[in-house]
């Protein structure tokens, strides 16, 4: 999620080092364990109502996650490193210097 998602009101209650990198391609939760958890989330009923439901069920998915969620982000993570050292830390598509 980008800062620039959040309300003003809101980011305040964010920590600015819990911010993600600017490149999302060197995230390594971003699409793996970010993934897993939205599909677990589009299953979960009933759907949470504030803000205090939705960090419980969260955090539940969360806990939930097998370490192959895991393994497979730290996998891609290292794949992705090598083509930004490929691609001499410029624009990359993944699949296509891998």
């Amino acid at each position: 999620m980008k800062r620039d998602q959040i309300s003003p009101e809101n980011q305040a209650e964010v920590d600015p080092g819990e911010w993600p990198p600017n490149s999302p391609d060197l995230n390594p939760l971003d699409y793996h364990v970010r993934g897993a958890m939205l599909e677990r989330y589009k299953t979960f009923q009933p759907k949470p109502n504030t803000i205090d439901e939705l960090k419980k069920v969260l955090q539940t998915i969360w806990d939930d996650l097998l370490q192959n969620s895991f393994n497979k982000a730290i996998l891609s993570f290292v794949k992705r490193l090598q083509a930004c050292v490929k691609a001499a830390s410029g624009h990359f598509e993944l699949g296509s210097l891998l």
